[in-house]
């Protein structure tokens, strides 16, 4: 049973294409910031539910099946498993990690289009599609590249530019060509589709836009932009001529002139996160109430705070497509609070792209070092207010300095000399005096500005603060300089390493949402499960008592030498096979 008592948070990350594994740019964009408030919240004890899937329909699927050569589902199944996996040594704590393939998401979408066709919110549309003649086949809006009209950009897709992230249609392209065989032996056609009124809804976005004053500025200027710029918000083509994906139904029932067609990957797939809960209470025996009371306003979701994270190219339709789908249905499904998005990673002078192979992807990065050492230069170099740049040269740096030698240092000899003094045993020694009081007065300060900086999303300045956090120790251990004092006063000496030892313990408390592995490791050497959050530090400075024992862990973080980063600049500097 719930205590009522808690905060209820619904955190959602965007679901990644099942076309491959992502690399490092995609998991800092959604995932991995997600992860990191997903941590924090249930570190301060409130109830979290953090939800995440596979995003299955769609042309990314079957271009990357046909590739492997192995029938669609079969292929999606096979890196469902991959990503899960990678997701899970990431250290990804979903409460769940679902498909968008799954029956759930399949009657959730069609009773979606339902209810969405009830209100008189959809309109069959004939309209003229790209064919190939080549390829025997109608084509999606993915099956076609060419250049982009508005920035130039020679690899845009037939539904948006990945470059300039404009919303495109297929017949806007200059040089179209078949995604499938490269052919140009292309002609237009025609063709039926169903066509959501988003543009029925366009004052209702306004307003419940407007209603979020507290959203960072990239996404309201994004989704403000596609609401009002040219000709405004345009309905938007819900299906699609393809053979993998939702089929095209009203509800459980069928839709007459929408046989062998099914519902456009974008329609689905932000679905796929009310669904996930669904998957979520099956997967793990409970009943409807327990997901709905996540998602249903009418059936106890009217108290839950929902956050969502994703990359900038995704906000047009987590702020337009999908709050419309939502809106237009007119049941009380729960809708977001906080979107918070991030602008792009890049790499080394370029772009990371999955579709190219360039960068990091997320199984080479662990091939080389613990997650631990990716999720911090990730997090303290989050892209909020701009894009950033991951280098060689500054991840060297910032593991070597934040990880290796302020958090990693203090452990070891603070750890080394109470073994070397006192045994592996918290000494007892005196009361602390005015340097210790300082020391709590600053991390008092720090760790409310922590907290406060977590609350807002802030990534960035959360892992600043946390640094400075670790630097504090480090500073106090130089200032108190046990070593010495246990010549002449060893009592004193005690209670230094004692406030030390403590200090471990509420560093893992406090890193454990950058870097849970480690905190994992901090916390068993000084042989503890507490992991209560310290509201109070005098007490949490407290919480290990005289006697109770302890082990000198090994090295937390190993540093990065010149050779090495050569070695990695060198392998990563073309593109994956």
């Amino acid at each position: 049973m719930w205590k009522r008592n808690m905060a209820r948070i619904l955190i959602t990350s965007a679901i990644p294409y099942i076309n491959g594994i992502k690399h490092l740019g995609n998991l800092i964009g959604s995932q991995l910031p997600a992860d990191l408030y997903a941590r924090y919240q249930r570190g301060r004890g409130n109830e979290v539910m953090f939800l995440c899937a596979t995003d299955e329909h769609g042309t990314p699927a079957e271009l990357a099946a046909a590739k492997a050569g192995k029938p669609v589902a079969e292929y999606c199944a096979d890196m469902y498993a991959v990503q899960a996996d990678i997701a899970n040594r990431f250290g990804l704590s979903f409460d769940h990690f679902g498909r968008s393939s799954s029956d759930q998401n399949k009657h959730l979408t069609q009773h979606f289009a339902g209810k969405l066709e009830e209100a008189g919110l959809i309109r069959e549309v004939s309209e003229k599609q790209v064919y190939s003649n080549t390829d025997g086949r109608f084509l999606p809006d993915r099956y076609i590249e060419g250049t982009c009209p508005n920035c130039g950009y020679d690899r845009a897709r037939g539904d948006q530019c990945e470059n300039c992230t404009k919303q495109l249609d297929p017949t806007d392209l200059i040089e179209p060509r078949s995604a499938i065989s490269g052919s140009t032996d292309l002609e237009v056609r025609e063709t039926k589709h169903l066509y959501l009124r988003q543009s029925a809804l366009k004052d209702q976005l306004d307003a419940w836009i407007d209603s979020k004053s507290d959203w960072p500025i990239l996404t309201t200027s994004i989704a403000k932009k596609w609401l009002h710029d040219g000709d405004g918000l345009q309905d938007r083509g819900i299906t699609r001529d393809l053979d993998w994906g939702v089929p095209v139904k009203k509800g459980d029932q069928d839709w007459p002139g929408m046989e062998g067609k099914v519902f456009y990957v974008w329609f689905d797939a932000p679905i796929e996160y009310i669904a996930c809960a669904g998957e979520w209470a099956e997967a793990n025996g409970k009943t409807d109430a327990d997901w709905e009371r996540w998602w249903r306003t009418d059936k106890g979701a009217d108290d839950v705070r929902y956050v969502q994270f994703m990359g900038k190219d995704n906000v047009p339709f987590h702020t337009l497509s999908f709050p419309a789908t939502i809106l237009g249905s007119g049941e009380p499904w729960k809708m977001v609070d906080h979107l918070k998005s991030f602008n792009y990673l890049n790499y080394d002078g370029g772009q990371f792209s999955t579709s190219q192979g360039r960068g990091v992807f997320m199984d080479q990065a662990l091939e080389i070092l613990p997650a631990d050492y990716w999720r911090w230069w990730l997090l303290s170099h989050a892209p909020e207010s701009s894009d950033s740049e991951f280098t060689w040269e500054n991840f060297q740096q910032s593991v070597n300095k934040d990880l290796a030698d302020v958090l990693g240092n203090f452990v070891s000899r603070i750890t080394k000399f109470c073994r070397s003094k006192f045994g592996e045993a918290v000494p007892e020694g005196g009361e602390f005096g005015a340097r210790e009081q300082e020391l709590i007065a600053e991390l008092t300060k720090r760790i409310r500005a922590y907290e406060g900086h977590m609350e807002a999303m802030e990534v960035r300045k959360s892992a600043q603060e946390l640094r400075a956090i670790w630097v504090a120790g480090n500073e106090y251990l130089q200032s108190a300089a046990p070593w010495s004092t246990f010549k002449e006063d060893p009592a004193q000496a005690a209670a230094q390493v004692r406030l030390g030892l403590n200090l471990i313990r509420l560093y893992a408390v406090l890193s454990a949402p950058f870097i849970p592995e480690t905190s994992a490791r901090m916390l068993s050497a000084m042989n503890t499960l507490d992991t209560g959050w310290p509201d109070d530090v005098d007490a949490a400075l407290r919480a290990l008592p005289a006697g109770h024992a302890f082990t000198v862990p090994d090295v937390l973080f190993a540093k990065i030498a010149d050779e090495q980063r050569e070695d990695w600049q060198n392998r990563f500097a073309g593109t994956r096979s």
